[in-house]
């Protein structure tokens, strides 16, 4: 089975992500961070690290010790954070931390990785997380800075199904609607919880496109709405 680099692994997406693809077989290298919807299970494939995504030098040594002592393969890079705000009431600094959590913590994973990827005859795959505001900016208008750095992981991916034209090497941007996780119904008690996607859905849907069959699948965004 393949070796797999998750990112924010032990948060509410990230524990069922994790969850599965380690109950399939894969060989799972977690990164945890401090605050997490829960720990994660001590089982013979997993192996977890502290990294700090948001410093590129530690994030890059990862990755190359990771490199060292296993043939890494794919990538689910699952780090992000959201806030409210518009344009008209966003400081530097809030875009600053929006584009560190859903834009760096991606890219400083991808960078040493691509090079790896891109040496392997069978290449590999990056799992990255968009959103319907970084797709659609009549959505976003309300969380400009959250929006923006949303918008930037569709352009890394597309700048890293652009680099191999073997197509060896390629990006997928899962796009979710609201996931049904503990800290969304309490934020939104009076909702449908039906019409959102579960994580167990998300955590499903990266598996196949992480498989033999659904590596053959060259799709650069992947909606996983339900009916929300």
């Amino acid at each position: 089975m393949s070796s797999i680099i998750i990112t924010g692994a032990n948060g509410g997406l990230g524990i069922a992500v994790t969850s599965r693809l380690v109950e399939e077989g894969h060989q799972v290298l977690a990164v945890t961070g401090e605050s997490g919807a829960g720990p994660l299970a001590k089982i013979k494939n997993l192996t977890s690290f502290q990294v700090d995504l948001m410093n590129q030098d530690q994030a890059e040594s990862f990755v190359n010790k990771a490199i060292m002592t296993t043939d890494l393969n794919a990538a689910v890079l699952l780090v992000g954070g959201f806030a409210m705000g518009k344009l008209t009431d966003t400081r530097k600094e809030d875009l600053e931390k929006m584009i560190g959590l859903n834009f760096y913590s991606a890219f400083n994973i991808v960078k040493p990785l691509m090079k790896h990827f891109l040496s392997r005859p069978e290449g590999g795959r990056f799992i990255l997380v968009g959103s319907r505001p970084g797709l659609d900016a009549s959505a976003g208008k309300d969380f400009f800075a959250y929006s923006l750095s949303k918008a930037m992981v569709f352009k890394l991916a597309e700048f890293i199904n652009a680099e191999d034209k073997e197509k060896k090497v390629d990006a997928t941007v899962i796009v979710p609607s609201t996931i049904d996780t503990e800290a969304n119904r309490k934020a939104m008690p009076d909702a449908d919880f039906s019409k959102w996607v579960t994580p167990d859905g998300i955590a499903r849907a990266i598996s196949f496109y992480l498989s033999p069959e659904g590596r053959m699948i060259k799709e650069a965004v992947v909606k996983i709405y339900n009916r929300s």
